[in-house]
């Protein structure tokens, strides 16, 4: 009985070996299994974090490099706008010149106008005189042997005859003629007249040409005489 006890005994381990053994085969199995789809998970994770994280660095770098164009691109706009304004500030001075040198031009235009008007008027005036030596020249030509020519400088020559009695066609003259300011500039006497300057001064005070003529040819006669 011990022995069959025993031989049952035998069988119950080695029957509860074999099935422990085959239930931890699977186990094993199955934990093998697992382990390796776990690592298999484990890599594919880590390839796809890995694509991430380059791609996030590819990010990175595009960022940065369009955070450095960005900065490039504000640089030259706000270079741009430094030149804008100094153009601005050209443009607006000489704007300004401009406008003075309108206004100056416009003056001188003004002061040109007067200066013609008073011009044209000065030798109208000069012309009429003119005309009226021109006038008493040929009053006194043939009673006082007067004759007038016209001489370079835009001179009148006034010439006297008839003075020495010894010598009728000796000439007596003096020159004269009408400065800017349109007064009487008598000058050239021949022969030299001390008085003449002061002749001179009463014809423009008078304005009587007859008269200077007379005082002239009265002051030629004397000298003759003495």
């Amino acid at each position: 009985m011990i022995e069959d006890e025993l031989v049952q005994f035998d069988k119950s381990i080695n029957e509860f070996w074999n099935k422990f053994f085959n239930t931890a085969s699977d186990t094993s199995c199955q934990m093998v299994a697992l382990r390796d789809a776990y690592k298999d998970s484990i890599k594919a994770f880590a390839e796809k974090l890995s694509l991430k994280l380059k791609e996030e660095d590819r990010m990175v770098e595009m960022f940065l490099e369009y955070k450095n164009q960005i900065c490039r691109q504000n640089k030259l706009i706000q270079e741009k706008k430094e030149s804008l304004s100094k153009l601005l500030a050209e443009v607006k001075c000489k704007k300004q010149e401009i406008q003075v040198l309108t206004a100056n031009i416009q003056d001188l235009k003004e002061e040109y106008a007067k200066k013609k008007e008073a011009i044209s008027t000065t030798n109208k005036a000069i012309e009429e005189r003119l005309k009226r030596l021109q006038k008493s020249a040929d009053i006194y030509k043939n009673r006082l042997g007067l004759e007038i020519r016209k001489i370079y400088g835009d001179k009148l020559q006034f010439i006297f005859t008839n003075i020495d009695p010894k010598h009728p066609d000796s000439p007596f003259m003096f020159s004269l003629h009408l400065n800017e300011a349109g007064d009487y500039e008598v000058s050239d006497s021949s022969p030299h007249l001390e008085c003449l300057a002061e002749f001179q001064e009463n014809l423009r005070k008078t304005n009587n040409f007859s008269a200077f003529l007379a005082n002239v040819r009265k002051v030629f006669t004397a000298m003759v005489y003495n």
